[in-house]
């Protein structure tokens, strides 16, 4: 990554990814965060900034398919890969994925900070087959916090999703 050119070092380094379906190249420092980037320079700002030390959840993302706290994941760890946000979570009109929809019908929000991060974790339990009893799907939603305490409608949010009766 730091190329040594002389007595200076580079530090920049060349990113290109496809978040939510759009290519996307930057450069970026090797020591900033996905959550940085995605919020503050490409405007994503659905994904939160909670803890950022990997312990709320509120940050995560897709990352090739696989949930990542995107505050823990360096930007340069992105080169190649495809990104979804809480943004490319919805239809091409703006429809909402059954999830989305489903926390609005479980009232699974309270303040709605955690809510992206939820639904991201959601989709990857769902995803992964990890959803398919209340125990399973707790045990692979934990590492997403909720300070509210809208758990019963999370649960049933995605357990919904998860049956197919969305």
């Amino acid at each position: 990554m730091k190329q040594r050119t002389g007595t200076v070092f580079e530090t920049s380094v060349q990113v290109r990814a496809r978040v939510n379906g759009k290519d996307v190249e930057l450069t970026v420092d090797p020591r900033e965060s996905l959550v940085d980037v995605l919020r503050e320079r490409l405007g994503l700002t659905g994904t939160k900034k909670g803890c950022d030390h990997g312990q709320c959840g509120a940050c995560t993302v897709h990352l090739d398919g696989r949930r990542v706290v995107s505050c823990l994941t360096p930007a340069v760890q992105a080169e190649g890969t495809e990104i979804t946000t809480i943004e490319g979570v919805a239809g091409p009109d703006g429809e909402l994925h059954p999830l989305q929809q489903a926390f609005i019908d479980h009232d699974a929000m309270q303040c709605g900070y955690c809510t992206s991060g939820q639904i991201m974790a959601g989709l990857a339990a769902i995803a992964e087959g990890h959803a398919d009893t209340d125990d399973r799907a707790r045990e692979y939603l934990s590492g997403n916090l909720c300070r509210c305490g809208a758990y019963c409608g999370i649960l049933a949010a995605v357990r919904q999703v998860a049956e197919g009766d969305a």
